[in-house]
């Protein structure tokens, strides 16, 4: 029988005694709160849709999330990764509802923000997700989980995990605003010369093939969009007042891929964008300074 140990905090990394099977169970210690997401201009305010504005306070499911790991995760090992999601008095929340075709969006990064990935577990049962993950050097890792339980806003669950081993280095971000990413070369614009915070700004990714140097011709969706952002500033610990996960806007021209949102506060911000060439998603990342 796998012996389970749930910790409180956060951004504690219990030493457990090793069962049989031991797995280490890791809640959210952040007050549970919906995020508002969504920065597309045709969404409403904190990304709700025009119903949700008519349910009552009793009908909204306010969710927390529990992540179990396996206790030793190695660098380079795929592991299994469980997400159970309850309301406030502990009970299963059992419904949910797609949203960018996906039931659960899963953002995973390390907390230098060298790695990320965005993966989408699979339900269950009973409020619980389950998906494989991979996490390609030891360290800390923070995963936001975002979903959407029915009838209720779109809401962020922020999880942490580590990885045992030597940890490397610390790297600065690339602010550079130019880079090829495979077969694709991109360049990053703003409506700002100086993004300030607080301030809406564009943000454009021109995608354009490198060997010509013409515009990509093969975008399609990618999960019912031109493309999606997530944007995260560099924080320790990381919580979600970090996180921001913008939308394409669907009037960008051939090979350009827009996005409106903010930076809430200054400060230096990773962003990955991705999109999909053919059938292939490319992830572009991308450093920002952000002004008061």
């Amino acid at each position: 029988m796998n012996k389970l140990i749930t910790a409180i905090a956060l951004t504690s990394i219990l030493a457990l005694t090793q069962a049989c099977s031991s797995l280490s169970t890791i809640s959210n210690a952040e007050e549970p709160k919906p995020i508002a997401t969504d920065n597309h201009p045709n969404a409403n305010k904190h990304g709700e849709h025009p119903s949700d504005r008519q349910k009552t306070s009793s009908e909204t499911t306010i969710a927390e999330a529990k992540l179990t790991t396996p206790l030793n995760i190695l660098p380079n090992t795929t592991v299994p990764l469980l997400i159970d999601v309850q309301d406030l008095n502990g009970k299963a929340v059992e419904k949910f509802e797609v949203f960018q075709e996906k039931l659960m969006h899963l953002i995973v990064v390390s907390d230098d923000l060298q790695f990320f990935d965005h993966i989408h577990p699979s339900y269950q049962h009973n409020g619980r997700f389950k998906v494989s993950a991979n996490f390609p050097q030891a360290g800390k890792y923070t995963l936001f989980s975002d979903y959407k339980p029915a009838q209720s806003p779109e809401q962020i669950s922020v999880l942490k995990t580590q990885v045992i081993g030597e940890i490397p280095s610390d790297k600065p971000i690339n602010f550079d605003r130019t880079k090829t990413f495979g077969k694709t070369h991109i360049n990053l614009s703003s409506s700002q010369d100086h993004i300030k915070a607080s301030e809406e700004v564009t943000l454009t990714f021109d995608l354009k093939d490198p060997d010509t140097n013409q515009p990509i011709t093969d975008l399609q969706p990618y999960l019912g969009e031109k493309g999606h952002l997530v944007i995260i500033k560099k924080s320790t610990p990381l919580t979600a007042s970090d996180y921001i996960h913008a939308h394409a806007l669907d009037s960008s021209s051939e090979g350009k891929v827009t996005f409106v949102t903010k930076f809430a506060k200054s400060g230096e911000y990773k962003l990955w964008g991705q999109f999909n060439r053919n059938g292939k998603i490319v992830t572009a990342d991308f450093g920002v300074h952000v002004r008061d």
